[in-house]
């Protein structure tokens, strides 16, 4: 599929008046802007094109659904129709994500580790708006408050985890897409509920915004598997996060790569 073609079709399924759409050949993107709104947002058609190969028609269903509930969001937004302080949660995104949105207003955000940081929302149902600056003096809220808020919401979140047996490990895998599923890392005592069942090293993996992987590793075949896993999800996400893993210990985290080289000796080990 050329770029042209996908551009035809994402105006085509997308259909709302509201929008123009303009196809910039050399950098190979899609601008959508709202009328009306003076606010607007760029696809990479060639990253959809990749997708589609994989996916096929679902790949271009996915960015159109995208599209059109990022802008009756933004049309929510205008009319003054932002969700209450129940629906404030926490996001992860990588540390090089923008830190300040298209129009310039810094986000509300925390630091996390070296790899990631905490970004917070308003969730709208089927998407959510990152809260920056402009956002946060229309809910009437401090930064304090609305990361309190998010902390408590957070562990509101279903922790269900599928389980799989892997060269005599095992991996715990969170996966409700409900574009918060990254975010049960910030979920202390769902993390320290995690531990308790942990024979080896505990690890904790957020490749990407969609799925939080728990790794109870009990042999060093155990890290191979999961840096290749980790690797096939961060590159996989629609939202990817990092690819590194992280150890987790006394209630801190540690890159694998760190300790990889010197990994610390267990209770376990000298027995």
């Amino acid at each position: 599929m050329k770029s042209a073609e996908l551009f035809t079709i994402l105006k085509e399924r997308v259909a709302n008046d509201q929008l123009s759409w303009t196809l910039d050949r050399q950098k190979d993107i899609a601008n959508v802007r709202h009328k009306k709104l003076g606010k607007g947002m760029t696809i990479s058609l060639p990253q959809v094109i990749n997708r589609f190969e994989t996916k096929g028609d679902a790949a271009i269903e996915e960015i159109a659904y995208t599209i059109s509930e990022t802008f009756q969001a933004m049309e929510r937004e205008s009319a003054g129709e932002l969700p209450g302080e129940q629906h404030i949660y926490p996001v992860i995104r990588a540390t090089s994500f923008p830190e300040e949105s298209r129009e310039g207003h810094r986000f509300l955000t925390s630091p996390h580790t070296a790899e990631t940081r905490i970004y917070y929302a308003l969730d709208a149902g089927t998407t959510y708006r990152l809260i920056d600056e402009k956002v946060l003096d229309s809910l009437a809220l401090t930064a304090e408050q609305v990361q309190e808020i998010a902390k408590f919401q957070v562990k509101k979140l279903k922790t269900a985890v599928k389980e799989d047996h892997v060269a005599g490990n095992v991996f715990y895998f969170l996966n409700e897409n409900d574009g918060y599923d990254a975010s049960r890392i910030l979920n202390e005592t769902f993390l320290k509920d995690m531990k308790k069942k942990i024979q080896g090293d505990m690890t904790v993996s957020v490749p990407h915004q969609d799925v939080l992987i728990i790794g109870d590793i009990r042999n060093e075949a155990g890290y191979d598997v999961l840096a290749q896993m980790a690797m096939h999800f961060f590159t996989n996400g629609k939202v990817p996060i990092t690819s590194l893993s992280f150890v987790y210990e006394n209630e801190m985290f540690e890159p694998i790569f760190i300790l990889a080289k010197n990994r610390p000796e267990k209770e376990n080990d000298k027995k």
